[in-house]
C-alpha cells in the first residue's frame, strides 16, 4: 500500500500554513498506471464508434431500415450507461472497505471479456447482453479518480489533471483507426485474412480484439505492479464470505463486532444507510448538483455540434461532410489535450479552481450564441473565412469550459468528510453526473424540433440557454476557494 503520513479521518484539505510549502511531486511510479487505465477505457468507445452503424446493419436488425440504425445505435449505448450508472454507487463505496485494486481489476477484466464477447455476437440481443454486463461490472470512472486524490494532495492534484487529458487524446487518434481498419478484416486485408474463416464468420472479433488485449495487458501490470492505495478495513475474501453468507436462507452466526457487514440483513441495511447519510453532506450534494448540471451542458453541446454541422443551411446548421467534421473534431481534441496539458496546472495556481470554473461556465454564454451567428455567415458568404473563424472562436470557448471538469475533482475532494469516504463522495457525484449525462442526448432533439417549419428557430437556443444559466446557478454555492471547506465531518 501506497505510504502516507495522515490517516483515514484526516481532513483533504491542507492548512494555509501548509500550501505554502513546495509542492508534492507526481508519484509517478503509480500515477503512470492511472494513465494507462485512463488510454484503456477510452479506447473501448473510440474502436466501437466507427462500425457499430455497419454492424447494426449487418445483423439485420433493422430490416434494411436504414433510418431504424441511429435508433439502435443510441439504444446500444444507453444499454451500457444506464447500468453503470445504477451500480456507480456501489462500486465506488465498495472500493472504500476493500480497496480501489479489486474493483479496477474486476473491471478490466469485464471490459476484456465483453469486448470480445461482443465482437462474437451476431444478434442484437447478444451485443446488448455485451453492454449491459460490461456498464454493470466497470467502475473504473469514478474509482480511477477516487484513486487520484489517494495518491496526490492538494499541491500536485491540479498538475495531475492537467495530464488526464493526454491518454483519452491518444485513444481518440489510435481507436478509430483501429475500428476502421479492422473490422472486416477478411475484406479488407485479403492476402493477410482472407483464409481465416474465424474472421470471416465474425468480421468485428479483430477490432474488439485490440481493446480486450489492451485490457488484459493492463489487468496484468496492475496485478503485479500497482499498490493498493486505501487501508481496506476487511480482507477481501473475508468480505466476499460475509456477503455470500448474509443472502443465504439458512440462519446465520454472529459475527463479530469488528467486521463491516451485519450479520442480519436488516443490521447491514441500517449500517449502510447510515454510512450513505454521513456521506450526503451539504458540500458533497453541492458539487454533485454542480457536476450534474455541469455534464448535462456539455454532453448536450457536444450531441449537438455534428448535428448542427451536418444539418442543412436553409434549415440552421452548414451543411459540413463527414470528413471535414471528423477534421473539426480531431482538432479541437488535440488543442483540447495540448492546452490543459500545459496550462491547466499554471491557471489553478495563479487563479485557483473556483475562478476558472466560473469563466469556464461563463464561456458556455457565447459558445450557444455562436451557433446561430456561424449559421448566419453561412447564409450570408457560404463556408468563407469568417465562418471558419467563427466556428474556431466556438471550439476555443470549448476548450475553456472543459477546464471546469477537473476544477469539479478538485472540489469533489475537497467536499469528501475524510480518506475513507473518498470513494463513496466520488460514488455520489458521479452517480448524478451518470444521470445527466443519460438524459443529455435527449437535449439534442430540441434542435430539429426548433428546425421544423412554423417553429422558431431560437427555441433550441432558448433551451440551452436555460441549461448554462442553470449550471451557473448550481455553481453559485461552490466556495470562493476549496480549501475554505475545512470543517472537520
Amino acid at each position: 500500500m501506497i505510504p502516507r503520513q495522515d490517516n483515514e479521518e484526516t481532513s483533504l484539505l491542507l492548512q494555509p500554513e501548509q500550501l505554502i510549502a513546495a509542492k508534492t511531486p507526481l508519484p509517478w511510479d503509480q500515477f503512470w498506471i492511472i494513465l494507462v487505465l485512463h488510454f484503456s477505457q477510452s479506447l473501448v468507445f473510440k474502436t466501437l464508434a466507427p462500425f457499430i452503424p455497419r454492424l447494426i446493419k449487418d445483423i439485420g436488425v433493422t430490416n434494411g431500415d436504414e433510418q431504424q440504425v441511429g435508433y439502435y445505435v443510441s439504444f446500444l449505448d444507453l444499454s451500457y450507461y444506464i447500468p453503470q450508472t445504477l451500480v456507480v454507487l456501489y462500486w465506488s463505496r465498495l472500493s472504500d472497505r476493500i480497496g480501489r485494486k479489486p474493483v479496477i481489476l474486476t473491471a478490466s477484466f469485464a471490459i476484456a471479456t465483453t469486448m470480445i464477447s461482443f465482437g462474437l455476437s451476431k444478434t442484437f440481443r447478444g451485443l446488448l447482453v455485451s453492454r449491459v454486463i460490461c456498464g454493470a461490472f466497470n467502475g473504473e470512472s469514478g474509482v480511477i479518480k477516487s484513486m487520484m486524490m489517494d495518491i496526490t494532495d492538494a499541491t500536485n492534484l491540479p498538475k495531475a489533471y492537467g495530464y488526464v487529458p493526454l491518454p483519452s487524446m491518444l485513444a481518440a487518434i489510435i481507436g478509430p483507426l483501429v475500428g476502421g481498419s479492422l473490422s472486416q478484416p477478411a475484406d479488407r486485408f485479403p492476402e493477410i485474412f482472407g483464409q481465416s474463416e474465424l474472421l470471416k464468420t465474425y468480421p468485428y472479433l479483430l477490432a474488439c480484439a485490440v481493446p480486450a488485449l489492451c485490457s488484459s495487458i493492463l489487468w496484468l501490470v496492475m496485478y503485479f505492479r500497482l499498490k493498493e492505495s486505501v487501508s481496506t478495513k476487511a480482507p477481501f475474501l473475508e468480505m466476499m464470505k460475509q456477503w455470500l453468507s448474509q443472502r443465504s436462507y439458512t440462519k446465520q452466526s454472529a459475527l463479530s463486532r469488528d467486521t463491516l457487514i451485519s450479520s442480519s440483513e436488516a443490521n447491514t441495511e441500517e449500517v449502510l444507510s447510515k454510512s450513505l447519510s454521513a456521506i450526503l453532506t451539504p458540500k458533497v450534494l453541492t458539487v454533485a448538483a454542480s457536476s450534474g448540471t455541469l455534464t448535462l451542458f456539455l454532453v448536450a453541446i457536444n450531441k449537438l455540434l455534428p448535428l448542427f454541422y451536418t444539418t442543412p443551411i436553409e434549415f440552421g446548421g452548414v451543411s459540413l461532410d463527414p470528413p471535414r467534421i471528423g477534421v473539426i473534431f480531431a482538432t479541437a481534441g488535440f488543442a483540447s489535450g495540448i492546452f490543459q496539458f500545459l496550462f491547466y496546472a499554471r491557471l489553478h495556481d495563479r487563479l485557483g479552481a473556483h475562478i476558472i470554473y466560473m469563466v469556464g461556465l461563463g464561456s458556455s454564454i457565447p459558445v450557444i450564441l455562436l451557433f446561430p451567428v456561424i449559421n448566419a455567415l453561412a447564409r450570408a458568404h457560404g463556408m468563407s473565412f469568417a465562418t471558419w473563424l467563427a466556428i474556431g472562436v466556438q471550439h476555443v470557448l470549448i476548450i475553456i469550459l472543459d477546464m471546469c471538469a477537473p476544477c469539479i475533482a478538485l472540489f469533489t475532494r475537497a467536499a469528501a468528510p475524510n480518506r475513507a469516504s473518498i470513494g463513496a463522495t466520488n460514488g455520489v457525484v458521479q452517480l448524478v453526473s451518470g444521470a445527466a449525462r443519460i438524459i443529455a442526448p435527449v437535449c439534442a432533439a430540441s434542435f430539429s424540433y426548433s428546425m421544423q417549419e412554423g417553429r422558431d428557430a431560437w427555441l433550441a437556443y432558448y433551451f440551452y440557454m436555460g441549461l448554462a444559466f442553470f449550471a451557473i446557478g448550481t455553481s453559485l454555492a461552490l466556495p470562493r476557494d476549496p480549501s475554505l471547506w475545512q470543517e472537520r465531518d
